[in-house]
């Protein structure tokens, strides 16, 4: 007799050893998560840095031919209001001619407004000629001095180390005279 009331015993008892065991792993985890949050959300951006992720640029004071210089995530970003002549020369390239091929089209989102940031993508130099007065190469562009690499109206590499064309950063123009970086 003792054998059956065991076994009766056994069978409610371990359904609810089972329920012990599931209800203080979750309790467990739920600690654990609780404790680890805190870690967790550290990693998260600042608010300083939130910040910094995105930048409006007045484009209103830029005439055609000229350009200026933003910054962006500590970078340099040049803006550039791109003549007709300049859009049409941009165009006119062989593509197969460059180092690093790449359409006019695809690297703006309207043809008068070239936007690239501006680091040289040899050795990280900053590029001249988003001013007048600054030389700016053999196509138009820009020119780095430190190791002579040169750029074309759309920002694309043409002659020099330079391995690959001006980066073109994320942006969207909020309205006719300005434009959103990143």
């Amino acid at each position: 007799m003792a054998n059956t009331a065991n076994t009766g015993q056994k069978g409610g008892g371990s359904s609810r050893r089972d329920f012990l065991y599931l209800a203080t792993g979750a309790v467990g985890a739920v600690g654990v998560g609780a404790a680890a949050w805190p870690f967790i959300d550290q990693m998260n951006p600042s608010a300083a840095v939130l910040a910094l992720s995105t930048t409006e640029v007045d484009l209103s004071p830029i005439s055609a031919g000229m350009g200026i210089t933003a910054m962006w995530r500590s970078k340099p970003v040049f803006l550039r209001k791109r003549t007709q002549a300049e859009i049409e020369q941009a165009r006119s390239v062989d593509l197969s001619a460059l180092p690093d091929p790449q359409p006019d089209k695809a690297r703006v989102k309207q043809p008068q407004w070239l936007v690239v940031i501006g680091i040289c993508t040899h050795l990280g130099c900053i590029p001249l000629g988003n001013k007048p007065s600054e030389p700016r190469g053999d196509y138009g562009g820009w020119f780095c001095p430190c190791h002579g690499s040169h750029y074309d109206t759309s920002g694309r590499i043409r002659k020099g180390p330079a391995p690959t064309n001006l980066e073109v950063p994320t942006y969207e123009f909020v309205n006719d005279t300005t434009v959103k970086l990143g």
